[in-house]
């Protein structure tokens, strides 16, 4: 059926949304004279800028007022021929339902969780979030479509400058959104000084919120690193990504960013399961995930993932506390040693 208007609902966080590039590359190969839009959450579609795909962005606020939902209404209201729901929450398929008269989404497994969402919906996929990466999950309403899939993310690309860099240097991205999936200060530093040894240059990477901004400045103290951290949008930090020697980070959206952008991507996994929220190989075209649930050490393309070798990992939780703010034993039992030890097969 040739759509004439397509609209994709990605209403979560900034990583998510990168990680659905693949299927509106799909979309727009399969429907190229489409208008393609991806309804998003304010300040989380940075990683579509730039993106030929997307003819363009409507924005929601994570909670909206009654206002800004009549405002979303008057956007959106039948104005589309297709609606892809790509989350299981009732937001998006009602968002879904309100955009068009024909919709198909992503549902939980379990029919009585989703009657009406399947109801509404001419075609579903149950929600896997244990044994399938989420751009295979993604991929998957493509196949409703029966159109080819496209498996390559999309970083974002901006014409913005990037300040003066050394020519040869690495990328370290020290705190993700949440407490429980941080590396220890005390690990950071310490891998700090060892490329101080090796002198190789570091540049940080981050957000501008006034909690990161703090546990940077108090994990490097007076080390000498380019602290690039709230200063760039997420196309600078491609760019830069793309000129480094190599990235390191924990599983956060700039870890993504960087296995997309081709650099060599050293993941910190604690508690998250890699099978579906693994950085996703530059390279990788393939339907089979490309990680498995547990290893130390394990490779594929672009990408290394390491976990802590214990029996709990990965337990799918926020943290041993259950809540994200709490601390988490697997990342603290992440050896500063492991990490080093897959640097030299690079010349680091």
């Amino acid at each position: 059926m040739p759509y004439r208007r397509i609209l994709v609902i990605a209403t979560r966080q900034i990583g998510d949304v990168l990680l659905i590039t693949p299927l509106l590359r799909s979309l727009h190969h399969a429907y190229p004279k489409a208008q393609l839009d991806v309804l998003a959450f304010a300040g989380q579609a940075g990683m579509l800028l730039g993106n030929g795909d997307v003819h363009q962005v409507i924005e929601i606020a994570c909670k909206p007022s009654v206002q800004q939902h009549r405002q979303l209404l008057r956007q959106i209201f039948r104005r589309y021929d297709l609606a892809i729901a790509t989350l299981t929450g009732d937001k998006p398929l009602l968002y879904a339902w309100l955009a068009a008269e024909r919709r198909i989404a992503c549902v939980p497994p379990a029919p009585w969780q989703s009657v009406w969402k399947r109801w509404i919906c001419h075609a579903v996929v149950p929600f896997d979030d244990v044994n399938s990466h989420t751009v295979i999950q993604n991929l998957r309403l493509a196949d409703l479509l029966h159109i080819s899939r496209d498996y390559a993310l999309y970083p974002p690309v901006s014409a913005e400058k990037i300040p003066p860099l050394p020519a040869d240097f690495v990328v370290l991205h020290l705190s993700p959104m949440w407490p429980y999936k941080r590396w220890p200060a005390t690990h950071w530093q310490e891998l700090l000084d060892f490329f101080q040894q090796k002198k190789m240059a570091v540049v940080l990477t981050g957000g501008n919120h006034a909690e990161e901004l703090a546990y940077i400045h108090s994990v490097v103290g007076k080390r000498d690193v380019i602290n690039l951290a709230g200063c760039l949008s997420l196309a600078q930090v491609a760019v830069i990504l793309r000129q480094a020697r190599a990235y390191l980070g924990p599983d956060t959206a700039v870890t993504h960013l960087a296995a997309a952008s081709g650099v060599l991507t050293v993941a910190l996994f604690g508690p998250t399961n890699p099978v579906k929220w693994s950085p996703w190989p530059v390279d990788y075209h393939c339907d089979r995930n490309p990680f498995v649930r547990k290893a130390v050490c394990q490779q594929v393309g672009n990408v290394v993932v390491l976990q802590a070798d214990l029996p709990c990992v990965p337990c799918h939780q926020e943290g041993c506390d259950r809540h994200r703010h709490s601390r988490s034993l697997c990342m603290e039992q992440l050896s500063v040693n492991q990490v080093i030890k897959t640097l030299p097969y690079y010349n680091l």
